[in-house]
């Protein structure tokens, strides 16, 4: 679940833009996110292991002083709901971009068509059955983009440069911030809490935390491998080359595995990964805030089903309104990457109370690491803005 939610049309449009811009000069960013959002969710999963409750439902009980524990909530609340209508606005343009290239609907009309389609299996719960499929094919359009890295001409000196030199190359800094926000994605962090107190009922508690440890780090590795394939495939097919990178010419990619059909694959496969994200990221608004306010997580209540109605229906508004896809993905994910931090803060300090984790608490490491994550994606949003402010 955590491996199909950040390989969404995000991530494959933020892949892509890196790599075709920069070529492999950015990859360390992937490297950085991939291990931060092994941290991240480690501690998410633990919490709710440990503790028998959500994210959201730990930040209540958090802080003794009402009013901070009520602007906490208010806080995590905005950046969720926020964040992730950003986030719907990326994923439904992402569906919206495959669905126009193979129907005879304008760009705006195709997210309209998300949308509702969207809205129509999250209220019947329709999309259980349909989710294994859309997932299938999105793991077959990401073993095309490994299998084709693997093909191409890639300089891996140039690459294994990228991975282990910091650099930000003139006009890349939202570039790194839109690639740190749709790998570590904020809202996986209330799904993986939760997730895991299924998964694992009734299993020892200490067997439980191993076994989601291995879990975690194999499905954030294997996003990892898939994000790193797109941004080697885009920079082989763009980055230097003459060829123009564009929202249409994404498919060309994948062009030296598939030929001619590369771009009817690629689009089923886009229409697959935004319905797949466009479905998860307002069920994860809707049990994140839910959790906060201290509402039921329940589909029959009306609240609940308010809030994820409403994820959806700002986001397919603005990617219908929207003109240029890959700029409206690359906003939303730039957007979870400015949130992030909030959410980053709150996780550390519920992951550092003794009475609700005992021994299970943060070690000095993780919270050097989450703290490093902290700083340095704030660091660079201040630098992304003030360059905003400067130019």
């Amino acid at each position: 679940m955590v491996t199909a939610a950040f390989i969404g049309p995000g991530s494959i449009a933020t892949a892509s833009v890196a790599g075709a811009n920069f070529g492999f000069v950015l990859l360390w960013a992937l490297l950085f996110s991939l291990i931060a959002t092994i941290v991240l969710q480690e501690m998410a999963a633990r919490l709710g292991l440990v503790s028998g409750s959500g994210l959201s439902q730990a930040l209540r009980s958090t802080f003794s002083n009402p009013i901070i524990s009520r602007c906490a909530v208010v806080l995590v609340v905005s950046a969720i709901g926020i964040g992730n209508a950003a986030y719907e606005a990326g994923n439904i343009s992402g569906a919206a971009l495959g669905l126009a290239t193979i129907a005879p609907l304008s760009a705006a009309w195709c997210a309209l068509v998300i949308g509702i389609l969207s809205a129509l299996l999250l209220g019947t719960g329709g999309y259980k059955l349909l989710e294994p499929v859309l997932i299938i094919l999105v793991l077959t359009m990401s073993s095309v983009f490994v299998v084709t890295m693997v093909l191409v001409d890639v300089d891996y000196g140039a690459l294994f440069r990228g991975l282990v030199t910091p650099q930000i190359p003139e006009g890349s800094a939202r570039t790194i911030i839109a690639l740190i926000g749709t790998t570590v994605v904020p809202y996986n962090l209330f799904l993986h809490a939760n997730a895991v107190q299924e998964k694992w009922r009734g299993v020892d508690l200490e067997t439980a935390i191993g076994q989601s440890r291995k879990d975690t780090m194999v499905s954030i590795g294997l996003g990892g491998l898939i994000t790193l394939a797109v941004m080697s495939t885009a920079a082989v097919a763009f980055f230097q080359t003459g060829n123009p990178f564009s929202a249409q010419s994404l498919a060309t990619q994948l062009e030296p595995v598939l030929g001619s059909g590369a771009n009817y694959f690629f689009a089923l496969g886009l229409v697959a990964a935004g319905l797949t994200s466009a479905i998860t990221a307002p069920l994860a608004a809707a049990y994140a805030v839910s959790g906060a306010l201290g509402w039921p997580s329940d589909f029959a209540d009306r609240r609940f089903r308010g809030i994820w109605l409403t994820v959806l229906t700002i986001g397919t508004l603005f990617a219908a309104v929207g003109t240029k896809p890959i700029a409206a993905i690359l906003f939303a994910q730039a957007a979870n990457g400015l949130l992030l931090p909030i959410i980053a803060v709150f996780l550390l300090i519920i992951m550092n109370r003794g009475d609700l984790l005992g021994d299970h608490r943060n070690k000095w490491t993780a919270n050097v690491i989450g703290g490093t994550v902290v700083v340095t994606v704030t660091a660079l949003g201040v630098f992304n803005i003030a360059k905003l402010f400067l130019s």
